[in-house]
């Protein structure tokens, strides 16, 4: 693979999260029986007309702020045209020359090697634009049907420049742009729901050759799939190459059951749809005025906040990068620190990431969702910070709390008897009960053998049920061994 090169730029279909269509008042709830939420406007009626969604335009700005790129003072919507059977009008209603976003970035973070480096991704433009319908083959009897449900439901397509190098830097970007995407309120996310489509443009090369011929791979709409098509469409055209064989421009479709990409029609050049501007929409001018009453409304965006948590909290880059990972982890952790103390933020971030993340990956559950709240884990972690609870008693309150056996850990702690010792004069005595009934250790750990000492602490514990401070059990068990 060394003797190759990759090159990969992403065009990513994010769907707006505005109430109706982006030319139409129809609604763009998911889940409607087919083509109930079609109006004469979707299914292109004669002598119907397109009147722009305000809010898919608040939603482009939002974005194009929120990617440092220029936001056009004045865009174009172009006529896309092609043939197709969920396309009503014939064409789609999208932008070409002159998009609503130019430029902008995304950073990422990805591992090679085991060694983190950071890498902006470029992007080219981010344009407005209408989906089409949808071909359903299933349950016809060998026949198609046409639900036009989604057709004139708002998208932004975001395209980058070709600055990935590796599945692993495209899943990275998608991630961050799909976490972005959500924190700002644009998109709801959902790839089951197809929110959120990417599709891939892949091409390999020897080291310093030209650019080599490239193949899209369309509609993926989970990371998981993404990061397969890319490594089996980067196998299949180095193969390809080194038979003697040239790679052709496609459209390529990829099969999750197969794990394979596999052509569906020759790739189409701008040139083929015949853009041209559509005579029904007026340009679009956005003004500064408006731009900046955007700005005012967007959130503390995620670099800004992970630096402000590695300044203000103290925490490792890494730490901050996981807690700002999504707007909803991010909110929970602060609310978890501004109930336990701002001393307690490393703590909070311990039970954040850990013992949370794990058992919410469990059950399948968001952090929205979960049966812990943030005050409830702060009250909690301030019983641990005081001395209160160990850590393996926490792990006790927490199972308590996330069966709702308690409103809070206090309660637990009461019912069950579970608040730490930390009176050398009550953990004195069975220290030495432990030492009398353990010689054998004793007389190891005298002779240098470090694991007795260890094994010692562990029958300590054993007679405190836990309850016992380990560190004052170490100090204590320590000093009697040596004094």
């Amino acid at each position: 693979m060394s003797q190759w090169e990759v090159v990969i730029g992403l065009e990513t279909h994010v769907q707006l999260q505005t109430k109706s269509k982006i030319f139409s008042g129809a609604s763009t709830a998911f889940g409607a029986e087919p083509n109930r939420q079609a109006c004469a406007v979707d299914i292109a009626l004669p002598g119907v007309l397109p009147v722009l969604n305000r809010e898919a335009v608040v939603c482009a700005i939002k974005f194009g702020l929120a990617v440092d790129a220029a936001i056009a003072p004045r865009s174009v919507f172009a006529r896309k045209n092609y043939f197709y059977p969920d396309l009503p009008k014939g064409y789609q209603i999208s932008q070409y020359e002159i998009p609503v976003v130019l430029g902008g970035g995304i950073d990422i973070r990805v591992s090679h090697g085991g060694t983190p480096s950071e890498k902006r991704v470029h992007l080219t433009r981010a344009h407005l634009e209408e989906d089409a319908g949808k071909s359903l083959h299933e349950d016809f009897h060998g026949k198609t049907g046409i639900d036009l449900n989604r057709a004139g439901t708002p998208l932004l397509e975001i395209v980058t420049e070709p600055d990935m190098g590796s599945a692993a830097e495209a899943v990275a970007y998608a991630k961050a742009l799909h976490s972005l995407v959500t924190w700002i309120g644009i998109c709801d996310g959902n790839m089951q729901e197809g929110s959120f489509r990417c599709d891939a443009n892949v091409s390999v090369r020897r080291p310093g050759a030209p650019l080599g011929t490239r193949r899209e791979v369309k509609n993926l709409n989970s990371f998981r799939f993404l990061q397969q098509a890319i490594d089996y469409e980067i196998g299949w055209q180095i193969n390809e190459i080194e038979e003697g064989r040239k790679i052709v421009q496609a459209t390529v479709l990829f099969d999750p059951d197969t794990g394979e990409t596999r052509a569906m029609r020759s790739k189409e050049d701008a040139h083929d749809y015949r853009y041209f501007p559509d005579p029904d929409l007026l340009p679009l001018e956005i003004s500064p005025v408006w731009t900046a009453e955007v700005k005012r409304g967007l959130p503390e965006l995620p670099a800004a906040m992970q630096a402000r948590f590695e300044r203000d909290f103290g925490l490792s880059t890494y730490d901050a990068a996981s807690l700002t990972a999504t707007r909803a982890n991010a909110t929970f952790f602060e609310d978890c620190v501004a109930a336990a103390g701002k001393d307690q933020a490393k703590l909070c971030a311990n039970w954040v990431m850990g013992e949370l993340a794990a058992r919410l990956n469990r059950d399948e559950r968001e952090v929205a969702d979960s049966p812990v709240s943030a005050t409830q884990l702060a009250g909690m972690v301030r019983r641990v910070a005081d001395g209160t609870l160990s850590s393996k008693l926490a792990k006790e309150v927490f199972d308590a709390l996330w069966t709702g056996e308690a409103a809070d850990a206090d309660a637990v702690i009461e019912a069950r008897g579970l608040k730490q010792v930390s009176d050398a004069s009550a953990i004195g005595p069975i220290i030495d009960e432990v030492l009398a009934a353990n010689p054998k250790s004793v007389e190891e750990f005298r002779a240098g053998k470090e694991k007795a000492f260890n094994a010692l602490v562990g029958q300590v514990m054993k007679a405190t049920k836990g309850k016992a401070n380990p560190q004052q059990v170490n100090d204590l068990l320590r000093q009697k061994l040596t004094g």
